[in-house]
């Protein structure tokens, strides 16, 4: 009989239950953080990272992601052409470039 009383008394079932936006609050909280201390700097560095690679000139002195030093002597459309020694020069792509150490005057 007792359950009967308890069932008839929350005919919708909700009696001081949170409601669907309260429970949403802590996961778009959540994402709201994580959207601005981690994915928008992430952003921002690759966009800087991009324009960086876009403005690679030749006789720029610059460092890649393997640790390897040389200036550009060649720039193509993803490939730039390092040359790391006075007879040595390779082929590196470029999102390899990870700083330019020195850019070349005009």
């Amino acid at each position: 009989m007792s359950f009967l009383l308890f069932a008839l008394s929350s005919p919708s079932g909700t009696e001081g239950g949170p409601s669907l936006f309260t429970s949403l609050i802590p996961i778009l909280l959540i994402f709201v953080i994580f959207y601005f201390l981690l994915i928008r700097p992430q952003q921002r560095k690759q966009k800087q990272h991009q324009e960086m690679v876009a403005n690679l000139r030749k006789g720029d002195k610059i460092v890649t992601n393997g640790g390897i030093y040389g200036t550009v002597s060649d720039v193509k459309e993803h490939v730039i052409v390092l040359r790391i020694s006075e007879d040595v020069k390779i082929e590196v792509v470029k999102s390899a470039v990870a700083t330019i150490i020195e850019k070349r005057e005009d």
